[in-house]
């Protein structure tokens, strides 16, 4: 039964994937602004995510760093939630660690959130701390697209093979959870970092998550109608 609630729920989120995802594209649009992509730090960060993308296609794919950051982003998330880690292991066919605790978002964490991307913020915030401004920063945004893309690419592959993780909460509902957090994630980075602000980000989801459902409730209305002046 909890597996049809989760399907169910995942099907019902589908709307909600892609008015969020139209958000992030106006969220872009918003949080550029007039000079915004040809700021120094704007193409660092595409230049970061080209270079892995580009890396990612000529080399081969450091898979035991993605499993390292994976099985530590369960330790992490876990912690948060009270939970013990230990026995963390990592091999190039995969990795596991034990958990006193879990729940969904433990279970798909490494799914949605950029493990080496958060480690270069928190070395950013440290040094910040000590040296202001910032040094560097074109430097810190090519690193953080550097690290975001290499975790789209893997979460990408990895979401295209048998994911315990992903199979225990059903691949409908996980599939869908991790499109939402992952695009979330990206625009309350925006947020945080560019002229969007966060008023204008509620303003831009709530337009476009109502206008995905209402898109979705005349097309059910008009079918509904249509089948029954068929039967009719």
């Amino acid at each position: 039964m909890a597996n049809f609630l989760r399907l169910l729920t995942g099907l019902a989120l589908l709307p909600m994937c892609w008015g969020v995802l139209r958000a992030l594209l106006d969220a872009i649009v918003v949080s550029a602004g007039s000079t915004g992509l040809a700021s120094p730090e704007a193409l660092s960060l595409l230049a970061g995510i080209a270079a892995f993308a580009l890396a990612w296609m000529a080399l081969s794919h450091p898979v035991k760093m993605y499993v390292l950051g994976h099985e530590l982003t369960h330790a992490l998330w876990g912690l948060l939630f009270g939970a013990r880690p230990s026995d963390v292991r990592v091999s190039a066919s995969g990795g596991s660690v034990r958990l006193t605790k879990s729940n969904l978002l433990i279970t798909l964490a490494p799914y949605f959130f950029p493990f080496y991307t958060f480690l270069v913020i928190v070395v950013a915030l440290i040094t910040y701390a000590f040296l202001r401004p910032l040094p560097c920063l074109p430097l810190w945004m090519f690193l953080v697209g550097f690290t975001w893309s290499f975790h789209v690419l893997f979460t990408l592959e990895t979401l295209g093979q048998r994911q315990p993780d992903v199979k225990l909460y059903g691949r409908i509902f996980s599939w869908t959870f991790i499109f939402l957090a992952n695009v979330l994630v990206v625009l309350v980075w925006l947020a945080s970092m560019t002229p969007l602000t966060f008023a204008d980000l509620g303003d831009i989801l709530v337009r476009r998550v109502v206008a995905a459902y209402t898109g979705v409730g005349l097309f059910l209305w008009a079918a509904i109608k249509w089948g029954w002046h068929r039967v009719s």
